[in-house]
């Protein structure tokens, strides 16, 4: 009788303690509420109508959560804030088309990329300016911060302006204040589709992809937005809604998870 009374005691005990981690674990992953913030003047990746963010990696970032089973909580915030918040832990993801970068890397994760992108120079019709190489000596608008302030920081003879909207710069290249804006490419393409009197020249300046940051105070976010953006894709949901803001043009499209 005693013997009995051990083993299954012990059975008991073995029962606890490998379930209650995943039954802890699936509890706060099916209910928790993410907070996500977004910088929301990046269209057509985020923008605000009447209050309220639209926009590509919105509508991408709510489809990988609700197909996890997680509710999204959504704030704007401005882009130099970001990195900071997930550090503290103020929000759990990031999404204004961050580029994946080893620096940013260091102290956020990055869920798979979602988005491939690169820098290119936008002027007004009618400029000297023809590539990359003819910005030297000329005024360049950037949006602070980014990863283009940072590439054209460490170009000599080039004198470059920070803004913290990427339209205050391109509103300072109309009014002729800035001779080119260099920015992230699929922005700066949907700025001049709708303003023809500017248009990009030359090659994209560089190569790099956008990934959703998610604060390290929380590994098993980083694993369930990965899970759900392969879900995403497989089903269809990702190139629906990359063909709803970008038409034909794939050279942003990704394969996720592959």
């Amino acid at each position: 009788m005693v013997r009995k009374i051990f083993l299954s005691f012990l059975a008991l005990s073995l029962g606890l303690m490998f379930n209650l981690p995943t039954m802890s674990f699936a509890k706060s992953y099916s209910k928790k509420i993410i907070n996500v913030a977004s910088d929301t003047t990046f269209p057509p990746f985020e923008y605000e109508v009447n209050g309220k963010i639209k926009g590509f990696d919105i509508d991408l970032i709510s489809a990988v959560l609700k197909s996890e089973g997680l509710k999204l909580k959504l704030r704007s915030m401005n882009f130099q804030g970001l990195i900071p918040a997930l550090q503290t832990g103020t929000i759990d993801i990031a999404v204004a088309g961050i580029t994946i970068r080893p620096g940013r890397a260091k102290v956020v994760n990055f869920a798979y990329p979602y988005y491939h992108s690169g820098l290119s120079v936008l002027v007004k019709k009618g400029s000297s300016i023809n590539d990359f190489p003819d910005l030297k000596g000329k005024i360049v608008a950037v949006k602070l911060g980014t990863t283009a302030d940072i590439m054209m920081s460490k170009k000599p003879g080039i004198k470059v302006q920070r803004f913290s909207n990427i339209d205050d710069a391109y509103n300072q290249l109309r009014s002729s204040g800035a001779d080119a804006v260099v920015f992230d490419n699929p922005v700066n393409l949907n700025y001049a589709k709708t303003h023809h009197n500017v248009h990009i020249v030359g090659h994209l300046l560089t190569s790099e992809n956008y990934g959703f940051a998610i604060t390290k105070r929380e590994p098993w976010l980083l694993k369930a937005v990965n899970k759900g953006l392969k879900k995403v894709y497989k089903n269809g949901t990702y190139t629906k809604l990359y063909k709803k803001y970008f038409g034909n043009d794939e050279h942003g499209f990704v394969k996720i998870g592959k």
